[in-house]
């Protein structure tokens, strides 16, 4: 015979305040509160239709493609359909807000901030002995061995270690500085000499430098990062009331 447990808003809140996630969760609610508040200030509106489309993209996000799939989805997370509705909602206002902002600001923060946007396609192997990091780049300098045979000895990572150490894409901001000077310096392909840092020593091969560009994938970084940093600096200069 299953038991069942009973469980209040009273329970949930003192859940949140003896796990230490209330200021996570008061940040949270004043991000809504400063969105839509800024959203009605500008007059943006939305229409059914959109919110509509927006219910529907959510779903598809959450991979719920069936009316059963929805509620029983909702029933989890302790959502009624206009509670559903008021986040696809939020969803969509904070889109056009983000556009309303900041769309004529995403390329003048490009041009003054291109730098940070090339890109580097990189390989990397990190080591704890600089002895060993000096004789294993010798090595693949001499062409004894290859960084891929490195990489698939001497990388603990599983992942990274079957990529043969492939990173992907980079930018500036994703490596530490001390990384990062030495890798835009290079003269892809080219191998760098071992780079010692506090966490270890890396031995990096650069295959690619890639020039900014102003792109989709990275306009939409950019509106995002300057949306995020512009609710940050909102929540900064408002006074919470505490009422619990």
């Amino acid at each position: 015979m299953s038991k069942s447990i009973a469980i209040t808003g009273e329970d949930i809140l003192n859940h949140l305040k003896l796990s230490l996630q209330i200021p996570e969760v008061i940040q949270g609610i004043m991000s809504r509160k400063i969105i839509i508040n800024a959203a009605l200030e500008a007059g943006i509106k939305v229409e059914t239709q959109e919110l509509q489309k927006a219910a529907n993209t959510i779903r598809l996000l959450q991979g719920l493609h069936t009316a059963e799939e929805t509620f029983t989805w909702l029933e989890k997370h302790c959502l009624s359909v206009d509670k559903f509705e008021e986040t696809a909602y939020l969803s969509l206002i904070s889109q056009k807000l983000i556009s309303h902002l900041f769309s004529e600001k995403v390329e003048p923060y490009f041009n003054q901030n291109k730098w940070d946007y090339v890109g580097v396609v990189m390989y990397e192997i990190m080591l704890d002995d600089p002895d060993l990091a000096m004789k294993l780049f010798s090595a693949i300098e001499k062409k004894k061995i290859s960084f891929y045979e490195v990489a698939h000895q001497y990388i603990q990572d599983q992942e990274l270690r079957r990529r043969g150490g492939y990173r992907g894409v980079l930018y500036r901001q994703d490596l530490k500085p001390e990384i990062a000077a030495a890798v835009f310096a290079a003269r892809p392909p080219q191998m760098i000499k071992p780079i010692i840092t506090s966490e270890g020593i890396y031995l990096i091969f650069v295959e690619e430098i890639l020039q900014a560009e102003l792109d989709c994938q990275l306009r939409s970084k950019i509106l995002l990062r300057l949306f995020e940093e512009w609710v940050k600096q909102q929540v900064k200069s408002v006074e919470v009331v505490n009422n619990f």
